[in-house]
């Protein structure tokens, strides 16, 4: 399997222990950034795919102890996590994990969350699915006009994204796109097979299945393993609120939301990530770990 390697707890202890020899006798507190990739409150650990601690670890993907299961409240695969290290002569754990929801200064996202949550207000619509969650089945049409339906792929893991071919600021759908463009050539052999990528427009009146060709064939997207998915607008409507995307026209072109979902094997939502403050990476760490969960019927 391609990737970062995730180390198992008990590595991860002695890898975090194992360079502390200059730090006999005292306690050292490191500050960790990144993506949370499992959780396992049970058993008192998560995982992270965190960036660089500096003065002690390069980037990778690792299990995080903590002391109590409380600790872990609110933390779940695909949040973007900070928290305090702390490495002493025998023990290393995690303290003071703060969940950071995505904020940004620009108009967009700001002005499609304002209006999704007045929409939710006025009861005209509904709140997303939770972590966990029956995914239900949706039908869309492909960029090769093939009707393709959720339920089809259950088995594999699914990763949903969306955006319109208009968009042009790099930040936003070109990022989404090119976050899948960074899977596809990560799991190259799971594309199709255990992997699929979704690419949903929220602009159904311009982005048929033949502007989706095209657009795909920007991103030399396989086929096989990445759709990009069109519908009628009651369609689009309905799978953009079971995951709390929001669009709205505006002068010609869409306010919107961003949103990255992560589908297990068994239909189960793993993930719904909000926004663009994360790396191909990360997300890729997080599919990873969601291809080596076993198949749980």
């Amino acid at each position: 399997m391609p990737g970062r390697r995730f180390r198992s707890p008990l590595v991860a202890v002695a890898i975090l222990l194992g360079g502390l020899s200059s730090l006999q006798g005292a306690e050292k507190e490191y500050s960790v950034k990144g993506m949370v990739i499992s959780v396992d409150s049970s058993a008192l650990w998560f995982g992270v795919s965190h960036e660089k601690i500096v003065g002690f670890m390069d980037a990778m993907t690792m299990p995080f102890g903590v002391r109590q299961a409380s600790d872990l409240r609110g933390v779940v695969p695909g949040a973007i996590v900070e928290f305090t290290l702390v490495v002493g002569d025998h023990n290393a754990y995690a303290k003071g994990i703060t969940v950071r929801r995505y904020e940004t200064v620009e108009q967009d996202p700001r002005t499609a969350r304002r209006l999704g949550v007045m929409k939710r207000m006025a009861g005209l619509a509904t709140p997303p699915l939770a972590i966990g969650a029956k995914v239900p089945d949706f039908t869309l049409t492909n960029q090769g006009g093939r009707r393709v339906s959720l339920s089809s792929l259950t088995g594999k893991v699914v990763v949903v994204n969306f955006i319109y071919t208009r968009c042009a600021l790099p930040q936003f759908c070109l990022r989404m796109s090119n976050n899948f463009g960074a899977l596809q050539k990560r799991f190259p052999s799971e594309l199709g097979r255990d992997l699929v990528l979704l690419t949903v427009t929220f602009d159904p009146e311009r982005d048929t299945p033949d502007v989706l060709a095209a657009y795909s064939a920007r991103w030399q997207a396989n086929p096989a393993g990445w759709h990009f998915l069109t519908g009628t607008t009651a369609e689009i409507g309905r799978v953009c609120g079971l995951f709390g995307q929001e669009a709205f026209p505006d002068e010609g072109l869409m306010n919107h939301l961003l949103h990255t979902a992560v589908i297990g094997r068994t239909g189960a939502l793993v993930a719904n990530i909000e926004g663009n403050q994360f790396t191909p990476e990360q997300l890729g760490d997080l599919v990873l770990a969601t291809l080596r969960q076993p198949d749980k019927k």
